[in-house]
Formats: structure tokens, C-alpha cells, sequence
């Protein structure tokens, strides 16, 4: 992976550029110095890192836009960044770029229960937007596993989803509207606190759009009133395979609980160490929550155990307590956190159709053995949002490249069997150069057009999600 090199034009002005940054926003905004920037060399893709000209941290819409206007007028690329939690070097800097940060924009603008909506600066954390609204009843649905920390502005970046989200969608099923600023420095307002807004379905085009097209830093999310219940059940099988055909199986019936989660033997292991969640030592472990009104958690838990049990589960346990469902969670809540702590890992994100869950799994297996690689699996099971973890040894010479190899070979077998390189992710750096394995040329050339509507300078994260060598020319 390579990122483009630094313009020489903006290197040599980098005194001018933080001075004019300088004398245009709040003192304490713009950072310089170097150890300061060491904590914005990269995100969660640790892997690659590069320490950006300056960093900017607004604490409105208007100083975002004086920000932008600024480096548009001297040419400066943006990276713009929410949490920093990206597993897919969303945020990653180049040298000559000024990252504009949202982590100061947190206030909560509004709240209307009446129409189910709350509005939000963009650097409110996922897991806090629930917090306002619990108390009256009500939840936020997206819940990506790093919700504790991830930014709402990097969850509309990457479209992000999370263990919930299979019955109640994910970041785009979510968003009503937002604010936001483009690369010159103008304000615009899309959508709004309504279901579907008129003329041009923009907000489809800005969520997922990984910072290509604007800063949002104000979103209006759809809220729901909390469900009257809700129970999960563990259920463990003798191998990764049957487990997958059992997955399929309950969606195929019709069946939609909130939530199917896969852990495979590595996993559950590491996670149980961490947690203490009791989970059984199998080889394979489904998560499986359903809600509602008792009568209708016992009624949809009765249909997909009478599924499992074609299956032959060498554990079915349904939780009893508050306190069982709460361990349960932690353990694959904790799963990312857990697996850290005893090896290097790159987690992937290839989705693929239920139905070739079984087929896919064994395929990473004998890719697994192929490469000489351990993998562990967790992932969201009921939408086919595969998180296969690839261990490694970073301080192994070669070991890092061949990670990349292996993910790269995981991935394009998603895509052949009808998938697609992310769900929820992102593209980032991670999958750049592997955009032409999903997209042939005419795709690629839609998608470019839609950015140089707009971001015709190309200044706005610039060198991800498109192959460099196909946005050459384009770029700055």
C-alpha cells in the first residue's frame, strides 16, 4: 500500500498555510507541533502511519468552513476525521494534508420524540446518542462494536452497521438528514426530519462516502422507542461449517431476530479470558437475540431452536437474567479488544450472501492453512458481514505483507461468490487497490465523476477509496 507523495508546492508553504490557519480560527485549534501531530498519524490501521502538516479541530459548523475555505483557497488536501477508529485507514494523513477533526462538535441540537428524531454535532460518540434519549425510552440502533468510542461523523463516512442491524439496518437506514460543509467552504443543508427529502437522493450519496465529498458536521438520526424485551441464546456446534448452515437455515425460514453473531473456536477463547462470559469451548458460537413481548420472544426463540437442533448444537442456553444477557454481550462486544491482547491482527470486512456462509468459512480455512496464518472469526452472521481477523507477527519481517496477501485472496472470494469488498468498514486504503475487482472501468468512472461535482480540486481524502492509478490526473 502506498500513498501518494507529498506536493512540494504545499511542503514549502507549510509556515504560511498554519499561520493563515493560525490567524483565521480560535488559538487553541490548529495544531503544529510535532509531537502533537504524532497522535493523528494514523487510526485503528495502525499498520501505516505518517504524521500530517497540522491539524485542525473546529468547535462549529463555521469554523469547519473557514477551515475548508482556507486550504481550498491555498490548495492544501483535507483529511477529514472523526474518532479515528477507522479499520480501514480512513483517516490516515499524507504529509502535505491538514487533518479537520470533528471530536470537539458534541453538543446534542435537538430532540423530538413526537417524530422519533434527534440531531447531533458529528463528534458525539454512537454509544452517547442512546444516552440522551434512553432515559425517555428511546435508542439509537446502529451499534458498531467500537460504538464506546466511534464517531457519529465516521459512522456516515463508512455507512457503519453493527450486531443490531440486522433487523434494524444500518447507518443509511438511520440517517435523515445532515449539515455539511463542502471543500470551499459552503454549508449545505440535506435532508432534514422527515422520511424521504425531495429532488436528488443525496443522502444515499453522502453516507458511505468516507469523507470524499464534505465534512458533516450535524446529522439528524432516526430514534426508536426501546422494545418491551429482549433475550439471547448461545448456541454452540462442533464445526465453523455448521454452524454457518445453521445461520442460513433461520434466515431462509423467515425468521428475523435482531441479531445473529458468529465466534469461532479462536475467539470464543480469547474472549471468555477477557470477559468471563462463560461461553461454552466449542468450535464454533452463535449469538441469537430476539425481542419483543414475552410471548413472542418465547415464540420466535422456539422456531430457532427447533431450527438449531437439525443442526446437532452441543450447547443451546438461553439467557435468564439481565445479568446473563449483559455477559453475554460484553464477551462479543469485547471480541476486537480481546484478540488484541494476544496477537497482531488485520480485521476484514467482506460481506457475502448468507446462504455461502458455510462454503466461505471453509475457504478461509484452507487459506488460513495455505499462507501459514492463523484466523479468528466474529462477525455479524445474520447479514453476511464477515470480520475475519488474520494473525500475525508485526515484528516479523514479511509477516504484514503476507497478511495483506491472504486479506486481499479473502475478499476477492467474497466478491465471487456475490458479495462485495465491505459492509461496513469501508474502502479506506485497506481495499483501494482492490476496487477493481468489484467495479470494472465504467463503474469506477460514475463514482469519480460524482466527486468531481463535489470536490473538483480533488482536495478532500484524496488518496483512498479509488485505485491511485486510476484517479491519476484527478488528484492535486
Amino acid at each position: 500500500m502506498e500513498l501518494p507523495r507529498p506536493s512540494p508546492l504545499v511542503m514549502e508553504r507549510r509556515a504560511e498555510i498554519v499561520a493563515r490557519l493560525k490567524a483565521a480560527l480560535p488559538a487553541d485549534t490548529v495544531i503544529d507541533d510535532p509531537r502533537g501531530l504524532l497522535a493523528y498519524e494514523c487510526d485503528a490501521l495502525t499498520a501505516y502511519r505518517c504524521p500530517p502538516l497540522a491539524v485542525v479541530l473546529p468547535r462549529s459548523t463555521a469554523e469547519v468552513a473557514t477551515a475548508l475555505r482556507l486550504c481550498h483557497e491555498m490548495d492544501v488536501p483535507v483529511v477529514p476525521r472523526g474518532a479515528g477508529t477507522s479499520l480501514a485507514g480512513g483517516s490516515l494523513p499524507t504529509a502535505d494534508a491538514v487533518v479537520i477533526g470533528v471530536a470537539r462538535l458534541t453538543r446534542v441540537l435537538e430532540t423530538d420524540y413526537a417524530d422519533r428524531l434527534i440531531r447531533v454535532e458529528t463528534g458525539r460518540t454512537n454509544l452517547s446518542v442512546t444516552g440522551a434519549v434512553e432515559a425517555d425510552g428511546f435508542f439509537y440502533a446502529p451499534d458498531p462494536s467500537s460504538q464506546l468510542a466511534c464517531a457519529i461523523a465516521g459512522n456516515i463516512g463508512m455507512n457503519s452497521g453493527g450486531a443490531h442491524c440486522l433487523k434494524y439496518g444500518v447507518t443509511t437506514n438511520n440517517l435523515l438528514g445532515v449539515t455539511m460543509v463542502l471543500m470551499d467552504g459552503t454549508v449545505t443543508e440535506i435532508g432534514g426530519g422527515y422520511m424521504d427529502a425531495g429532488d436528488l437522493d443525496l443522502l444515499s450519496v453522502i453516507c458511505g462516502s468516507e469523507g470524499q465529498l464534505g465534512i458533516v458536521t450535524e446529522a439528524t438520526l432516526r430514534i426508536l422507542p426501546k422494545p418491551e424485551g429482549a433475550r439471547p441464546v448461545l448456541m454452540g456446534f462442533g464445526s465453523s461449517r455448521v454452524a454457518g448452515a445453521c445461520v442460513s437455515d433461520i434466515i431462509e425460514a423467515g425468521v428475523l431476530p435482531v441479531a445473529i453473531e458468529f465466534m469461532d473456536r479462536p475467539c470464543i477463547r480469547a474472549c471468555e479470558a477477557f470477559a468471563h462470559a462463560g461461553y461454552p469451548d466449542v468450535e464454533a458460537l452463535l449469538i441469537i437475540e430476539v425481542e419483543g413481548a414475552p410471548a413472542e420472544i418465547d415464540h420466535q426463540l422456539g422456531l430457532i431452536r427447533a431450527i438449531a437442533e437439525r443442526h446437532d448444537p452441543e450447547v443451546i442456553r438461553e439467557s435468564g437474567s439481565a445479568e446473563e444477557s449483559a455477559a453475554i454481550w460484553l464477551g462479543r462486544k469485547s471480541a476486537f479488544g480481546a484478540m488484541g491482547q494476544i496477537n497482531d491482527y488485520m480485521c476484514l470486512d467482506g460481506t457475502i450472501p448468507v446462504t455461502e456462509l458455510p462454503l466461505v468459512l471453509e475457504r478461509i480455512g484452507a487459506l488460513s492453512a495455505q499462507y501459514g496464518l492463523g484466523v479468528a472469526n466474529v462477525f455479524h452472521a445474520g447479514d453476511g458481514n464477515m470480520h475475519p481477523l488474520i494473525l500475525f507477527d508485526a515484528n516479523k519481517p514479511g509477516d504484514l505483507e503476507l497478511c495483506e496477501q491472504m486479506g486481499a485472496d479473502i475478499l476477492r472470494l467474497c466478491v465471487e461468490v456475490g458479495g462485495c469488498l465491505t459492509g461496513e468498514h469501508g474502502v479506506g486504503v485497506e481495499k483501494r487497490d482492490l476496487m477493481t475487482v468489484q467495479f470494472a472501468a465504467d463503474d469506477l468512472e460514475a463514482q469519480l465523476k460524482v466527486k468531481d461535482v463535489f470536490d473538483p480540486k480533488w482536495l478532500l481524502n484524496a488518496a483512498k477509496v479509488f485505485p491511485l492509478a486510476v484517479t491519476e490526473g484527478r488528484r492535486p
